[in-house]
């Protein structure tokens, strides 16, 4: 089992979940779509080469973002991850992976 976690513009938030969720990403048990998100704010300077959604070369730019966390499953992780990358708007989207133990020894 894997924790997902990605950050994306409030634009964004609902489609990038949805195709997320189409891939396999957010199942736990008898349930789908399970996430938790918060609102914050993120910040970024695009540099010389970068073709930055949001915001110019050479200036740092702040834009609300929700962080998204979510489950998925190891047969799911690479399709959740393509799906992830095609729906972002961000040219370099921000997110981590870590892989969960789900049982702990007696």
């Amino acid at each position: 089992m894997y924790k997902l976690c990605f950050y994306v513009p409030e634009t964004h938030v609902e489609a990038v979940k949805t195709a997320v969720f189409a891939a396999g990403g957010g199942r736990i048990g008898d349930y789908d779509s399970c996430c938790w998100q918060v609102l914050g704010q993120g910040q970024f300077r695009p540099l010389a080469g970068s073709d930055p959604f949001l915001g110019k070369q050479g200036e740092i730019e702040q834009v609300d973002e929700y962080r998204v966390e979510l489950v998925c499953d190891e047969a799911h992780i690479a399709t959740v991850l393509a799906a992830l990358k095609a729906a972002h708007p961000y040219e370099e989207p921000a997110y981590d992976v870590l892989q969960v133990v789900t049982e702990f020894p007696a």
